[in-house]
Formats: structure tokens, C-alpha cells, sequence
């Protein structure tokens, strides 16, 4: 990778940190379709390393607002998810990982725009971290599926119980990826190097909450999101 992919990975992994850290989720939506423009073998491993990280810092942080219950059952969902994903990686070559990813953000992009909100009842929250774990594991971003479901939260509560359904699934794809090859010492030494982006974005979305409300940050992440996925598909079909 060269210096300046560096840079604009970093940057953009410092900006989707800070949303996730502020609203719950999009760090995978907003980072995703950049980092696949310049490093498609960063997809998903690196994204889903430096998720988890992130995730960590969140959930210490609002760990008295987590909804165990919630989390648990879709944990539950989340484990069946995770392997179905790992099998897309291993049978698909990178191009179509990459409009999968696509068509997913924009799939959360339409969803979240006509303000679809299912309740959180154990067998939505089953299918919902189903959903998660196949979509997290195979692209990176098993964020909507769960924002859906949870949608209708407190900030912290939204916050503090994502986090901790994504900190214990991040473990679950890092794992079931490993014997995939997605996870290689390419992966793993450019996550090492990146590492300090997600830390920086934490730190800003603890200032950056005080000034911007939730709502323009998550439509702001919406318009990034759209197109970043379009000019994905674009550069795939080019």
C-alpha cells in the first residue's frame, strides 16, 4: 500500500469511527466502499479488526446501558450468520464480494430512508443477528440489520448494546475468517498499522457530540455511504 492509500484509509477509518462511536453504527458503511476502491484486500478483515476495536472503546464506556437480553438473542442468531458469511468469502472472488458490499449499503441506505422499524422481539432479534453475522463476516457491514431493530433506543442504550453484539461478533468473524486466508499477515500487520484510527475517531466522537446532533451525522453518513457504494459499482463495472 502506498503512502497516500495510507492516508485516505486512515482518514476515512478516523471519520467512520467517530460516527459508529457517536450513533451505534456505520463504520463499515461509510469506510467500506472507500477502503475496497483502494485495497480490496483489506475487505473484510482489516475493516472487521479495526471495527472491533473500536467496539471495545464503546462498550467499556456504556457498558451500564447494554440490554443483555437483546444482545443475547441476537448473539444467538449471530453464530450460524458468521459461518454462512466466511463460506461467501471462500467462494467468492473479490469483485463480487465487492458489489455484494455494495448492494448491501445501499440496501441499508433505502431501509433506513423509508424509516422501516421492526420491533426487537426474540425472533426478529434472532433473524436480525443472522442477518448481521452473514452480511458483517462477508463484507464487513452487518450494522443495518441490527440499527434496524434497535433503532428505536436511547442514544446510549443503542450505542452501549450494538457495540457489545458487535465487540463479541467481530471476535466470532476474526475467527471463523482465519482459515479462510482472509485474515493474513497482510491483514494483520496493515490493522496493526492502522490501529491508532479508530482510537483517534473515539476520542473526536466524545467532542464532536456535544456540537452535532445524531440525526445529521447519521444522514450525513447516509449520503457518504450512497456514494461511496455507487462509485464502488462503478469502478467494479468499468
Amino acid at each position: 500500500m502506498t503512502l497516500t492509500g495510507y492516508l485516505i484509509i486512515a482518514g476515512v477509518l478516523t471519520l467512520s469511527a467517530c460516527l459508529q462511536a457517536s450513533i451505534g453504527f456505520g463504520m463499515a458503511m461509510l469506510a467500506a466502499p472507500v477502503v475496497a476502491v483502494v485495497d480490496p484486500s483489506l475487505v473484510p478483515g482489516t475493516l472487521i479488526i479495526q471495527a472491533g476495536l473500536l467496539t471495545l472503546f464503546v462498550t467499556v464506556a456504556e457498558r451500564r446501558h447494554i440490554d443483555l437480553r437483546g444482545t443475547g438473542w441476537a448473539l444467538v442468531g449471530r453464530v450460524p450468520g458468521t459461518v454462512a458469511g466466511a463460506l461467501l468469502v471462500a467462494a467468492l472472488p473479490p469483485r463480487g464480494l465487492a458489489l455484494m458490499l455494495s448492494g448491501v449499503v445501499l440496501l441499508g441506505v433505502v431501509l433506513t430512508c423509508f424509516g422501516w422499524t421492526p420491533r426487537p422481539h426474540r425472533p426478529t432479534l434472532v433473524l436480525a443477528g443472522s442477518a448481521s453475522g452473514l452480511l458483517g463476516t462477508a463484507t464487513s457491514i452487518g450494522g443495518p440489520p441490527m440499527a434496524l431493530v434497535w433503532q428505536g433506543k436511547d442514544a446510549p442504550v443503542l450505542r452501549g448494546t450494538m457495540s457489545g453484539f458487535f465487540l463479541i461478533g467481530s471476535v466470532l468473524s476474526v475467527v471463523t475468517l482465519a482459515p479462510t486466508g482472509a485474515m493474513g499477515p497482510h491483514t494483520l500487520l496493515t490493522s496493526l498499522l492502522l490501529a491508532p484510527a479508530p482510537a483517534l475517531g473515539y476520542v473526536l466522537s466524545r467532542y464532536v457530540n456535544r456540537f452535532l446532533d445524531a440525526r445529521r451525522l447519521r444522514w450525513a453518513a447516509i449520503g457518504v455511504s450512497t456514494l461511496g457504494a455507487v462509485l464502488l459499482i462503478g469502478a467494479q463495472l468499468a
